[in-house]
């Protein structure tokens, strides 16, 4: 009797204790974020921002009509944190509950990036152009950060993604050699170059291919970055004298008027004239693009969701006022030339569609629910965050407890976590994610 009732008071205990488990592990399956927000100038105002709009909706605050509002940060970066927030009044970072709960993440992501995300998940409102610049690769990134830890706050690289959520226009890449050629018609860009530079263009052929014309293009673009303060006033202000006399008389091109907005934005900076060599990019919404490590870009105008490797590394070389790194910038490019590919999405339901970029830190899900409908995203082997942009709706896992929500929210899902959302309007969220790619090679 005494051993039968020892072994049933032993599986009864143990039994609790799984149960216990279980519940710790269920109320651990979704946490509640308050997240961070930038006011970085070339935002969009506060009446005109979707950033402005999900942060007041996420965090509560007022609102600071005389700010611009440009980006909304979500994750574990230092540089802007995100809390959890329990019982609608602790707060403490999501950095700090990770290492203290890791086993959310899941056993690859642990054992690939530790006891953190791998991810940063943004939302951009872009009123006014952002700097030409680049993200340096690992090895760049961490040398750069070794020799000036007050620039470059990482050691980590920044391959990055993004998602138009309206009209979104970058630049991005490096053109092709047919329009280098036509770009060297430009009177101040000879001006800035040489014309030795420009006969060394002129006598490539397409059949020379692209290695040969990418060390003459690193001399074009290095001769035009780095000149001197008063030669690119000068050339600047005679392309948009003649811009603008010619516009009298003649159509611009989508090149010329988009030199001119941003000579408006940015007056007598040498991006300016740099932009002629960048590819112009314009997205629909829907649309994707992802930029590797060391590729030149900025971003115009637009609003965006932006994912990346967790880091805030930027080499900035043109229009911007903050701190310029010509000789790393000019030096790390590739120099690769061509259009970029534009992603759009693979259907994984009726009404969710994943962008999957080619760098294992992350991936992104679109939704957009009518209203009445449910949509299942099925549980992975990694961390997700989800944002809601419009509407609201009911979040389900497989414990009875539902999660309300609404724009404005966004929610840390654990590894392993099936989820079902339920609309009671037209809902839209975003999923952020590790990449699935990166668990099939696993």
């Amino acid at each position: 009797m005494i051993t039968i009732i020892g072994s049933t008071m032993e599986a009864a205990s143990n039994s609790k204790q799984q149960h216990e488990n279980n519940n710790n592990n269920n109320k651990k399956a979704i946490q509640r974020l308050h997240c961070s927000v930038k006011n970085y100038e070339w935002g969009r105002p506060c009446h005109d921002s979707l950033v402005a709009k999900i942060f007041g909706m996420n965090s509560g605050s007022q609102i600071d009509e005389d700010q611009p509002y440009a980006e909304f940060w979500i994750g574990s970066h230092v540089s802007g944190p995100s809390f959890v927030v329990s019982d609608g009044s602790q707060r403490v970072t999501l950095k700090s509950w990770l290492l203290e709960n890791p086993n959310v993440l899941g056993e690859k992501v642990l054992e690939k990036w530790g006891g953190d995300l791998p991810f940063l998940f943004k939302v951009l409102s872009v009123d006014k152009a952002l700097s030409i610049q680049a993200h340096p690769d690992k090895d760049l990134a961490r040398t750069l950060h070794k020799l000036h830890p007050d620039v470059y706050k990482d050691g980590n690289h920044k391959p990055e993604m993004a998602l138009a959520v309206t009209e979104f226009e970058a630049l991005c890449g490096f053109v092709t050699l047919t329009e280098i050629k036509a770009v060297l018609t430009v009177p101040e860009v000879v001006e800035l170059v040489g014309v030795e530079n420009v006969n060394l263009v002129l006598q490539i052929t397409d059949e020379d291919g692209e290695e040969k014309v990418k060390p003459i293009l690193q001399t074009l673009f290095t001769e035009i970055i780095s000149a001197s303060k008063e030669r690119v006033t000068v050339a600047v202000d005679r392309l948009r004298n003649r811009l603008r006399r010619e516009s009298q008389v003649r159509q611009l091109t989508v090149q010329e008027q988009l030199v001119l907005r941003l000579e408006k934005q940015y007056p007598s900076d040498v991006g300016v004239i740099a932009a002629f060599f960048l590819n112009h990019v314009k997205l629909s919404p829907g649309e994707a693009l992802f930029l590797g490590a060391n590729e030149p870009h900025a971003y115009i105008c637009g609003e965006c969701i932006e994912c990346m490797a967790t880091s805030d590394n930027v080499v900035r070389a043109g229009l911007t006022p903050k701190h310029r790194d010509v000789q790393t910038l000019c030096s790390m490019l590739t120099y690769k030339q061509g259009s970029p590919e534009i992603l759009r999405g693979v259907s994984i339901n009726p009404y969710v569609r994943k962008y999957i970029p080619p760098f294992e830190e992350f991936e992104i899900d679109c939704g957009i629910l009518p209203q009445g409908e449910i949509a299942v995203f099925p549980a992975v082997p990694g961390p997700s965050i989800f944002l809601v942009t419009v509407g609201e709706g009911m979040m389900n896992t497989q414990s009875p407890k539902g999660y309300p929500i609404t724009e404005g929210d966004v929610l840390f899902v654990a590894a392993n976590t099936e989820i079902s959302v339920s609309s009671t309007s037209e809902l839209h969220l975003f999923r952020a994610g590790v990449n699935s790619r990166f668990f099939q090679a696993s």
